[in-house]
Order: C-alpha cells, then sequence, then structure tokens
C-alpha cells in the first residue's frame, strides 16, 4: 500500500471509504466530509503503516474511528442529529442504477426506494458501536474476523453485538410495516 501515490491511493480506496462512510451516515453529503477525513488521515499516516493487517482492514478501522470520533463530538455540542427519511431515496453507492424495463411496474422503483429508506432509517437509529457491526457484516460482507479487526474487539463481541443489532433492527422494521 505505501508503494502507491497519493493520488493512486484515493482512487484505488475512494468508492470503498464512502460507501462505509455513506452506511454508516445514511447521508451522501456527511458521507463525503468523513470519506476526505478518513482518507486525508490515511495518507498522513501510511508512511506507519506496518502492514500487520490487510490495508483495507486499516483503512476501514480509520473510517470506523473518524467516524465514532465526529458522533461523539457532535453529541458534545449537541449537533447529533437523525437524519430525515428523504436523504435516503435513491441509490448513493457510486453504481451504476438500473433503469426498470418497460415490464417493470413504475411503483415498484418507488416501493424498493421507501423500503430502502426505511431500512436505512432503522440502522441509523441504531447505537454506534451496533450499527458499526451491522453495516460491516450485513453491507459490507466482512468476515467476523476482519470486523473484530477493524474494531479493535473480540469476535464473540462482534457476534453479540451483531445478534442484538438485528434483533433491534428486526422490531424497528416490524414497528414500520404493521
Amino acid at each position: 500500500m505505501s508503494n502507491l501515490s497519493e493520488k493512486e491511493f484515493i482512487e484505488k480506496y475512494v468508492v470503498m471509504v464512502y460507501n462505509l462512510a455513506l452506511r454508516l451516515l445514511g447521508n451522501p453529503a456527511d458521507a463525503e466530509d468523513l470519506a476526505q477525513d478518513s482518507l486525508i488521515r490515511a495518507l498522513k499516516a501510511l508512511p506507519k503503516f506496518r502492514g500487520d493487517s490487510a490495508g483495507f482492514t486499516w483503512l476501514y478501522r480509520i473510517t470506523v474511528n473518524t467516524w465514532k470520533n465526529r458522533v461523539r463530538y457532535e453529541k458534545r455540542r449537541g449537533l447529533w442529529k437523525i437524519i430525515p427519511l428523504e436523504f435516503f431515496s435513491g441509490n448513493h453507492d457510486h453504481a451504476e442504477s438500473s433503469l426498470p424495463s418497460e415490464e417493470t411496474p413504475l411503483d415498484s422503483g418507488l416501493e424498493s426506494q421507501e423500503k430502502t429508506a426505511t431500512v436505512q432509517k432503522a440502522l441509523l437509529e441504531l447505537d454506534e458501536e451496533s450499527r458499526a457491526v451491522v453495516v460491516l457484516r450485513d453491507l459490507q460482507n466482512k468476515s467476523y474476523g476482519e470486523i473484530a479487526e477493524i474494531l479493535q474487539i473480540p469476535e464473540g463481541t462482534v457476534k453479540s453485538r451483531l445478534s442484538r443489532a438485528r434483533e433491534s433492527l428486526k422490531e424497528s422494521l416490524k414497528k414500520s410495516y404493521f
């Protein structure tokens, strides 16, 4: 990783960091800020990277820690907020969105967007530790070991947090749909 130029480093990891930030924050503008802060911190720390862990694990840890620091800072100053539902409609993953075919009912895209918004809203209602575990496992497809390394917690703690977080999400989504 340290043999990459700054430009190559950013080009290689910007989408990965942005997607993680978006899932943690739920807001594209805040996700861009967090991704930028995380990449700047990573670039400054890159000369000290020893390679003890995989590069993506190291970068995810920086991103998650930068997010946690931001949440603590904003909570102390009364700035922390729940993001309004309208921020969650649409696809913000820097991935090509597929257009509905002629056979696809026009309201199916809206229904899918509403479901995505509801899930994202429920995710944002979780505490930071639970949200980080769910995002890393269920949205970023990281293994329990990778999550433990990223969050610097035991693997058993990852599993128990994930179980509690999923149960909480399930209850929250039940309230939204029933």
